[in-house]
C-alpha cells in the first residue's frame, strides 16, 4: 500500500470540506478517517467508501463524519484533493531540478518520474479507474490538469527550449493531456506500468515539443524577438 497521505496532502484534502477542523484532536481524527478511506478504497474500490464504514473503522462517531464529510463524494473530492496535492508538489519538484540540472531528455525524466508515483498511490489510481467520481472532483482534475501542464511550461521556460506565450500554454496543456491519458491506459494495462506504451508516450511527446524547441531555437538564430 502508498505511505499514508503527508501533513500536506492532508491540508488539501481539508481545503475541500465544508467545514475546517480547528483543534489538534478534530485535525487528528480527521487525519485518520483520511488514512482509513484510502486503505478500504485500495483494498475494495470506490463503492466500499460508505460513511458508516469508514467511521466504524476509523473509530469514530457517524455524527462527528458528517460535520467534515457528508457524503461518498465529499470523501474521494478530500482523497483527490490530497492526490492532485501531491503530484503537484513533485511537479514543483521537478521544475526546480530542471533549472538546476539543465536535462537533455526531459519528456523522459517527466514520464519516468511520474511513473514512479503512479506505481506507489495506489489510493490514486484505485480511485481514477473506479466509477465514483463525482462531477466536483472532475471539475477539480481538469483544474489540477491545467496547473500540471503549467509546471511543463515551467520547465521548458526553465531549460530555454521555448517563448512564453499564449500558444506555449496552449501546446503544454495538449501535452499534459496526452501524457495523462497514455500513462492511465498503461497502468490499467499493468500494475507496474506498461512499459512499451510509456515508450511510446516519450516518442510522441519528445516529437511534439521538440518542434517547439526547434521553432524557437530557429527564431533565436535569426535574431527574432
Amino acid at each position: 500500500m502508498a505511505d499514508p497521505l503527508t501533513d500536506t496532502d492532508w491540508a488539501a484534502g481539508v481545503a475541500s470540506l465544508r467545514r475546517t477542523p480547528q483543534q489538534a484532536r478534530s485535525k487528528a481524527r480527521l487525519a485518520r478517517v483520511l488514512e482509513t478511506a484510502e486503505r478500504v478504497l485500495v483494498e475494495e474500490g470506490v463503492e466500499a467508501l460508505t460513511t458508516t464504514r469508514i467511521a466504524a473503522e476509523a473509530r469514530v462517531s457517524v455524527g462527528s463524519l458528517y460535520q467534515y464529510l457528508p457524503d461518498r463524494g465529499a470523501i474521494i473530492e478530500a482523497l483527490a484533493a490530497g492526490y492532485f496535492a501531491k503530484l503537484e508538489a513533485a511537479m514543483d519538484d521537478l521544475v526546480d531540478a530542471a533549472a538546476a540540472q539543465r536535462w537533455a531528455d526531459p519528456v523522459g525524466i517527466l514520464i519516468d518520474a511520474f511513473a514512479s508515483i503512479y506505481r506507489t498511490e495506489h489510493g490514486f489510481r484505485a480511485l481514477w479507474f473506479g466509477s465514483g467520481l463525482t462531477e466536483q472532483t472532475r471539475a477539480a482534475d481538469r483544474e489540477h490538469k491545467r496547473r500540471m501542464a503549467d509546471g511543463i511550461r515551467r520547465i521548458l521556460l526553465a531549460l530555454d527550449l521555448a517563448e512564453d506565450d499564449e500558444a506555449l500554454a496552449r501546446t503544454c496543456h495538449a501535452a499534459m493531456l496526452a501524457a495523462d491519458a497514455l500513462a492511465q491506459e498503461a497502468f490499467r494495462r499493468d500494475r507496474a506500468g506498461d512499459v512499451a506504451l510509456l515508450d511510446e508516450a516519450k516518442v510522441m511527446l519528445r516529437g511534439y515539443l521538440g518542434e517547439v524547441a526547434e521553432r524557437y531555437r530557429g527564431r533565436t538564430r535569426q535574431g527574432e524577438p
